[in-house]
């Protein structure tokens, strides 16, 4: 199958406070620390936000969740935990693609 095919119309990037200013200050966001270690930008869909935001935010008080519009976005999906597929931004994250954002507030 391809994997464009799959790519969902809105996929959702998890941002840390700072992160989410920097975005907003330069208009792009180009990754956190562990999106550049693995070469892209780590997204979810809306169905992998629960398991992400426990599995990788656990102890952070708040994020920014971020519905990003795929469209026009060099969007892969590739296998990752346990063989499922999420997607990955090869690229930069423009600020003109986030459609809307919410806060959450993490229990510790």
């Amino acid at each position: 199958m391809d994997a464009e095919a799959i790519v969902p119309k809105s996929v959702y990037k998890i941002l840390r406070p700072d992160e989410w200013e920097r975005l907003l200050s330069t208009g792009s966001f180009e990754g956190s620390v562990d999106d550049e270690r693995d070469g892209f930008i780590h997204l979810s869909t809306l169905e992998q936000l629960p398991v992400t935001l426990s599995k990788h935010y656990q102890g952070v008080p708040e994020v920014i969740v971020a519905e990003v519009r795929s469209a026009g976005l060099s969007i892969r999906m590739e296998e990752s935990r346990g063989g499922a597929l999420f997607p990955h931004l090869y690229g930069s994250l423009p600020l003109a693609a986030v459609i809307k954002t919410e806060l959450g507030k993490l229990a510790p």
